[in-house]
């Protein structure tokens, strides 16, 4: 599980990094895509380590940001 969270937040900072760079946001959905995932995984790890509460939030936080990523593609 670290290793994959680990690979998903390179991810989302170098996209994120890449439109405040170059002002093209073009990749924008991707990024919150990728981001929604790292938060499903991030509440996977805290539901295994018995973390209820955490673990809801960023669920959620995760099926706000599948929404608006599919809402923006």
């Amino acid at each position: 599980m670290k290793i994959i969270k680990v690979i998903l937040s390179v991810i989302v900072i170098a996209l994120a990094g890449y439109g405040l760079i170059t002002k093209n946001f073009e990749f924008m959905p991707y990024m919150m895509l990728f981001l929604g995932v790292f938060m499903l995984v991030t509440g996977i790890s805290e539901l295994q380590a018995k973390k209820k509460t955490s673990a809801i939030s960023f669920i959620l936080a995760a099926a706000f940001l599948f929404f608006v990523a599919i809402y923006t593609f």
